[in-house]
């Protein structure tokens, strides 16, 4: 018997899905707001979620993100009466199960739950019968979780597979534990870096060359895509690769066959390509810099890896797991942790994502040197004064655009503090980490107040996601 949740503001709505889920021998619960479903989908383990998208505290797409990184998220269908191309689009992108209109028949419902359920069920035997490695990737977030879905099928097959996403976002990590994983593991893993390859030898280092085929051709040498044989070639930002390359690397793709430089004689090489890049190739391809022919052919399966800042809530376990594999490299006993060591590096934004954390990490751990604990002063000063700015722009830019005020104005900060610490400056000066610790609380009391408890109000008012909001409001155990 699965387990159903429906979160609708209708209750004839509820109550008709209820009866038809009941007559169909499952449990059902009913919801008629995002939070109340919220709730129930943190208590309880769903197997399946009806959403709608209008409902009375704010848009359900929204806490799809939420749904998605639960222990055991649940299939989602959304049930909504209003048709919205861009909504349908978001829903498929935020990883649900199916899209349906209000009004849908008693049998739609019932064969899309039908064949949701049946998915769910062969889900969990596969994820019981995998023996994947993926412990190399760190990460619990639903935008990881659905990369990494794609990874085991990727490892399970022998299709051409394209990884996306921005530099430092672990692409070849993802290429190299496809790799281990597949059936090729005993053969090589190739890695091609594109955008160092020079137009003139990149055809040498491809497919290789005879000795004499050029100047300073001294030797014979064999190409990248031989070494590759029975194994993984893997072309790291592919989008580099010179158009006057690409034709012939089609070739090679089409026929598995090649001829080196110098040569008269082709060779044959069985590899698997895995691709890379932080580029738009659909958009080069419209202005001309990349051949839509080659682009087929590389992406059969396309695994798009989604920046650090869109998951936060892997930044804990990524950064505990360099710390502690850098202190073994090192000799250095464990590291404890400061009480906000965490929370600045969650308030940062990371333009260089996964590889920028791991940098930063590292320069910590040389500052702290045999210290036993990492505290945020052990962060470099520029990523704390642009987390201080974040913040400050945050507790300061609401107020400010009320007032008419311009948003640089300095007056606006200064007002601000002096208000809400009126009292503190009229005695000695508390620590800075105390200082925080009040300003954010007080901060928080006074959003809700004057939001009066409107939950998307206040996350559009403090630019907040609902689950760091909710991680505040349980630090200063704080309530609604």
């Amino acid at each position: 018997m699965a387990q159903i949740l429906i979160i609708d503001d209708d209750f004839e709505i509820c109550e008709t899905m209820e009866s038809l889920i009941t007559r169909l021998t499952h449990g059902c619960d009913a919801a008629h707001s995002l939070d109340e479903g919220l709730k129930l989908a943190r208590q309880h383990s769903y197997d399946v979620v009806f959403l709608d998208v209008s409902l009375p505290d704010g848009n359900g797409l929204n806490i799809l993100p939420e749904l998605m990184e639960l222990p055991a998220p649940p299939e989602v269908i959304i049930l909504t009466g209003k048709g919205d191309p861009d909504g349908a689009e978001l829903a498929i992108q935020g990883g649900v199960w199916d899209y349906l209109l209000k009004p849908s028949s008693v049998r739609e419902i019932s064969l899309t739950l039908g064949r949701a359920l049946k998915y769910r069920e062969e889900k969990a035997g596969k994820a019981a019968e995998s023996s994947l490695d993926v412990t190399s990737v760190v990460g619990e977030s639903s935008g990881i979780r659905a990369s990494l879905q794609l990874l085991e099928q990727a490892a399970r097959s022998d299709s051409n597979v394209l990884i996306t996403g921005e530099t430092g976002t672990g692409k070849e990590l993802f290429a190299s534990t496809i790799h281990s994983n597949s059936n090729r593991k005993s053969g090589e893993f190739v890695v091609v870096d594109c955008a160092g390859l020079t137009e003139t030898l990149v055809e040498s280092t491809l497919f290789g060359h005879r000795k004499g085929a050029f100047t300073g051709a001294q030797n014979d040498r064999i190409g990248l895509v031989k070494v590759a044989d029975g194994g993984t070639l893997f072309l790291d930002e592919v989008g580099e690769m010179p158009l006057s390359i690409q034709k012939a690397f089609l070739r090679v793709l089409q026929e598995r066959s090649f001829r080196p430089v110098g040569d008269t004689r082709e060779q044959t090489s069985n590899f698997r390509l895995v691709a890379a890049t932080n580029r738009d190739l659909d958009d080069m391809v419209e202005k001309g810099e990349f051949r839509s022919d080659l682009l087929f052919r590389i992406k059969t399966m396309r695994i798009h890896l989604p920046p650090l800042a869109q998951r936060t809530a892997d930044i804990r376990s990524l950064a505990k797991f360099h710390i502690d594999r850098l202190c073994k490299q090192y000799g250095m006993e464990e590291k404890a942790y400061g009480s906000d060591f965490f929370s600045i590096l969650e308030s940062y934004s990371w333009p260089g994502n996964v590889r920028e954390l791991f940098n930063i990490l590292e320069r910590a751990l040389v500052a702290a040197g045999n210290e036993k604990t990492l505290y945020t002063m052990h962060l470099p000063r520029t990523l704390r004064i642009s987390v201080a700015k974040a913040q400050i722009k945050n507790m300061t830019g609401s107020e400010v655009v009320a007032e008419g005020r311009d948003p640089s104005d300095s007056i606006g900060v200064r007002r601000l503090g002096q208000g809400i610490f009126e009292d503190i400056f009229d005695e000695d000066l508390p620590s800075l980490r105390d200082f925080k610790g009040t300003a954010e609380k007080v901060y928080l009391g006074e959003l809700i107040r004057q939001c009066d408890g409107d939950l998307p109000k206040i996350l559009k008012a403090s630019k907040l996601s609902r689950s760091h909001f909710y991680s505040l409001l349980k630090k200063y155990g704080l309530s609604l």
